[in-house]
């Protein structure tokens, strides 16, 4: 299993863009450097009034799958 740890500052609005049906997925940099495009459905359970803010570790399978998202801070 491999690990990327994201710093994610992503507002309401920006995310509004997913139920308007003009995005479904986000992109973001890892603290590695690496980019990482993730179904924007991995962050809602993370989702606040304000949008999706903190640090996250991703974890992915050697085939790049998503395994899990969880919240680090």
């Amino acid at each position: 299993m491999l690990k990327l740890q994201l710093d994610i500052s992503l507002p309401a609005e920006e995310f509004l863009r997913v139920y308007q049906g003009t995005a479904n997925r986000v992109l973001l940099r890892s603290r590695e450097g690496k980019s990482v495009s993730l179904p924007a459905g991995r962050l809602q359970p993370f989702l606040t009034h304000e949008g999706v803010y903190g640090s996250f570790e991703l974890s992915f399978d050697a085939d790049g799958k998503f395994i899990s998202l969880r919240r680090l801070t």
